[in-house]
């Protein structure tokens, strides 16, 4: 049974609202796991729905519990609220009024979709055969609001056992206007962190045999980080190291004592996330014995591995293509290197996660500033379809039980 021309007609009705919220909270975008104001205008549009409400105690997370007038399990619907340390040059008239903070990876829209979905789902309440567990996140751009938000009691918060969850994410390039992507399996990378500082001793430039200067050390193991991925990781089961930082030395003519860099580690599995783990510290270690210095080498584990359930892609994608026509949906040949805090709640439950282009149809997805950029552009006029779309997968899998 499906509800999606009544949400379709529905949503319409609230179309200019949920607009009106999105831009409300494009234009004060707040960062982390503290986001007051965002968590007011969240609580505000939730209010008069038939929902129990509960806050976060470690973080701004707000958490909305619709209970169906049927009984049945439960699903979770996910949006995150955050935004980044960016500022905006987007040229709207509703940018950014706060100082280096833009959202820039288009998640005011997600806000403003599961409140649609929220609102939808809530006018067939009587209908609904179980419960909806809405999730609105902070966080999810770091430090990571869904692991505490799961802490704090997320996946019990119906009452009865969570049997799919989903989220969607928007785009500002790459897709076409509209069309919904997904996965089975690995659909996003997980992310940790390498922080090296390598040991030597200082001294004069001009007597470096007199020193342990610990610079070439550090740039041998910058390439031979490169060289470990190529020869040692399989190149079915990738990895990804970038070294972002770089620094040792303060002036030309002195040999400093310490050099340190640090890395983003991007795997697709978890056995290559351990292969990395490992083999990182293996180089870093061995190099830095080889030229006579110490090495310390600090792992900083991040987000898992993003895993959709192979039978939940395959009922979001035949979701997509019944409600909105199977033209506005396309499988992904490959993960994206990306890594998302989702990964901690499908990690526990199975579900889906699944994008949306939003490029605006005036500008070319193939050359548009894309997401986290500073020029970056949602079309919200997407945001009634996300709406329709988590209601929607909600109302059909609790129908299946």
């Amino acid at each position: 049974m499906s509800m999606a021309a009544g949400f379709r007609d529905s949503v319409e009705a609230m179309r200019e609202g949920l607009v009106a919220l999105r831009r409300e909270i494009h234009r004060q975008p707040e960062i982390g796991l503290h986001l007051p104001r965002t968590q007011e205008t969240v609580l505000k549009a939730l209010a008069g729905l038939p929902l129990e409400v509960s806050t976060g105690t470690g973080l701004s997370s707000v958490t909305a519990v619709l209970r169906g007038g049927r009984p049945g399990p439960a699903v979770l619907l996910r949006g995150d609220m955050d935004g980044l340390p960016v500022t905006e040059l987007s040229g709207l008239d509703y940018a950014s009024q706060v100082d280096g903070a833009m959202h820039a990876c288009g998640h005011d829209l997600h806000v403003a979709m599961l409140v649609g979905a929220a609102r939808l789902l809530s006018a067939v309440r009587d209908e609904l055969p179980g419960s909806v567990v809405f999730m609105f996140q902070p966080g999810e751009e770091g430090p990571g609001g869904a692991e505490p938000m799961i802490a704090e009691g997320l996946l019990e918060a119906a009452g009865t056992p969570l049997v799919g969850a989903y989220c969607l994410h928007v785009l500002s390039g790459w897709l076409p206007h509209g069309q919904f992507t997904t996965r089975h399996g690995t659909m996003l990378a997980a992310a940790d962190s390498l922080h090296v500082t390598v040991r030597g001793a200082g001294g004069h430039g001009s007597a470096p045999q007199f020193a342990r200067d610990p610079i070439p050390a550090a740039c041998e193991m910058v390439l031979a980080l490169q060289t470990f991925v190529t020869r040692s990781i399989d190149v079915f089961d990738p990895a990804v190291i970038t070294v972002g930082t770089f620094h040792a030395g303060t002036v030309e003519n002195v040999i400093p004592a310490e050099a340190t860099f640090s890395a983003t580690l991007r795997s697709f599995s978890p056995q290559t996330r351990e292969r990395v783990r490992t083999g990182v510290q293996d180089v870093v270690s061995n190099i830095a014995a080889a030229h006579g210095l110490t090495a310390d080498a600090v792992y900083v584990p991040g987000y898992p591995v993003t895993v959709n359930d192979g039978g939940e892609a395959d009922f979001a994608a035949a979701t997509v293509a019944e409600v909105f026509g199977a033209d506005r949906f396309a499988w992904m040949a490959h993960p994206e290197a990306g890594a998302e805090d989702m990964s901690y709640v499908l990690e526990r439950v199975p579900g889906a996660y699944l994008n949306l282009g939003a490029c605006p149809p005036e500008h070319d997805p193939l050359t548009a500033p894309l997401n986290h950029a500073p020029e970056a552009r949602y079309d919200d006029s997407l945001v009634p379809d996300g709406a329709v779309l988590l209601a929607e997968l909600a109302w059909r899998r609790l129908q299946r039980g």
